[in-house]
């Protein structure tokens, strides 16, 4: 008889975990980042409640910028967060994962003033005239704090990073030629672990 009472309640707990399960709304939110709209730069995103704790965000960030302040400044990233929120999905402190893949055309910081010769021999050059054009991915972790401002809006602050693996061509600005003259390398590649995230998120409840 007791093992039958036990199963009988170990049933209905089961049961009523499935209910629990399957009346859960799961939430989607649309987001964009203000930090970098002012400058013309979107970095927007999707996420969708997994469960009770955990979501996924699929993310974009695009900066269209030839020039911005006389430097190639052109980025297109997309990436991918999972995320375990320690209260409740879509609210308070998180951590997660990331990862992420770019493609730019950019001057790095460290290019942005002083002479540059890749070798001696090598063509001695204006640093502030180069740029490098090329594509990265990144794998690293995201901490973060969201909290709802009314009925369908939260707001998301976060910053996230790791490694990021660089694959690149050196270029002159103007006269077009590569100033990483070595034959026998394609790309140029680096590696370091940085900062590459970051902001104020604006979110929306679409359902």
């Amino acid at each position: 008889m007791k093992k039958i009472l036990l199963i009988f309640a170990l049933s209905f707990a089961s049961l009523g975990n499935a209910q629990h399960k399957d009346t859960l709304q799961k939430k989607l939110f649309v987001k964009a980042n203000a930090l970098f709209l002012p400058v013309g730069v979107l970095n927007a995103g999707l996420e969708y409640q997994l469960n009770n704790k955990m979501t996924v965000q699929g993310e974009i960030f695009i900066s269209p910028w030839k020039s911005f302040a006389g430097k190639y400044a052109q980025v297109y990233m997309a990436g991918l967060d999972g995320r375990y929120y320690f209260k409740e999905a879509f609210k308070h402190w998180y951590v997660g994962g990331n990862f992420s893949f770019a493609r730019y055309k950019i001057q790095k910081w460290n290019y942005w003033g002083g002479v540059f010769q890749w070798e001696p021999g090598s063509p001695i050059y204006d640093s502030a005239d180069l740029y490098q054009d090329g594509f990265s991915f990144f794998l690293g972790a995201v901490v973060g704090y969201q909290f709802k401002l009314n009925e369908n809006w939260n707001m998301d602050l976060y910053l996230g990073g790791g490694t990021a693996q660089s694959y690149y061509k050196g270029f002159h600005k103007t006269l077009g030629v590569r100033y990483d003259t070595d034959p026998d390398r394609i790309y140029n590649q680096s590696g370091e672990w940085i900062p590459y995230r970051g902001g104020v998120m604006i979110s929306y409840q679409l359902k």
